[in-house]
């Protein structure tokens, strides 16, 4: 009953999102262009770094392009839910409306986390999965059931890990009304996972593996894509996303507790 409540209110959601995003039909045009155009800079940056060596950390051209693929899935969900969302907190708290989040019949954290949507993401998360096919033919994969089962939960993990980083750091916002510039840092951070983390040194391995978790956001599936995966990374994976979720949500509940109403 609360799963078929909860379903409802988020088919109402997207089509509130849709519905308002289809009034500016232009914007959609501009988008689409904007996210083919970065695909291809990013991939011709990507190329640069290979232009004067065979491989960088042990990956070739062909095989970082798969980090390319799933680094691309990651900034689409990012800016279909995570950007149009938790940037929203901020407005929550300086202007009060979190006291009617607060109010409402259903969980705080689902509401502010997948209120809005930019369907114009979208087609980042599309051509981020349309160039792991391509990946897929170039590397010369073989494609079986436990392959996709194996990637499917990779990246959900990363997902999870992507979510609660953006998550924790918007909700310091209710002690730091200013928090936008730190998620922008947290993007600069996530930017630097479209390389393999082999082609970094030592120290800089065990900061991007360890502080902010990229090793386990984009090389990892990656890795699960090109066979070279361990199962103990992708049991840590797992128990990392885990902790991150669990941590995040209990982080939301005690900062709720320092939460001054708008009408206290």
């Amino acid at each position: 009953m609360i799963k078929n409540k909860y379903l409802v209110v988020y088919r109402k959601f997207l089509h509130t999102s849709f519905a308002s995003e289809l009034e500016y039909k232009t914007n959609i045009i501009i988008d689409t262009i904007t996210s083919i155009l970065s695909l291809v800079g990013s991939i011709f940056l990507l190329s640069i770094f290979f232009q004067n060596t065979g491989s960088i950390g042990g990956w070739k051209f062909e095989q970082a392009l798969i980090i390319q693929g799933i680094y691309t899935i990651l900034n689409g969900i990012t800016n279909t839910w995570f950007n149009p969302n938790l940037r929203e907190i901020v407005t929550h708290v300086r202007e009060g409306t979190l006291d009617f989040v607060l109010l409402k019949p259903i969980d705080s954290q689902f509401f502010i986390s997948l209120n809005k949507i930019n369907p114009s993401g979208f087609l980042e998360i599309i051509l981020g999965v349309g160039l792991l096919f391509y990946c897929i033919k170039i590397n010369q994969i073989n494609v079986s059931l436990s392959f996709f089962i194996l990637c499917l939960i990779t990246i959900f993990c990363s997902i999870c890990i992507l979510y609660s980083l953006w998550f924790f750091i918007s909700s310091t916002t209710i002690w730091f009304v200013k928090t936008w510039n730190a998620t922008e840092v947290l993007r600069s951070f996530l930017y630097i996972g479209r390389f393999p983390i082999t082609s970094f040194s030592f120290s800089l391995r065990i900061f991007f593996s360890i502080f902010i978790p990229i090793a386990f956001i984009t090389t990892i599936p990656s890795e699960v894509f090109l066979g070279l995966n361990q199962l103990w990374k992708i049991i840590l994976q797992i128990v990392i996303s885990c902790v991150f979720l669990f941590t995040s949500r209990r982080f939301w509940l005690f900062a709720l507790k320092f939460y001054s109403s708008a009408s206290s």
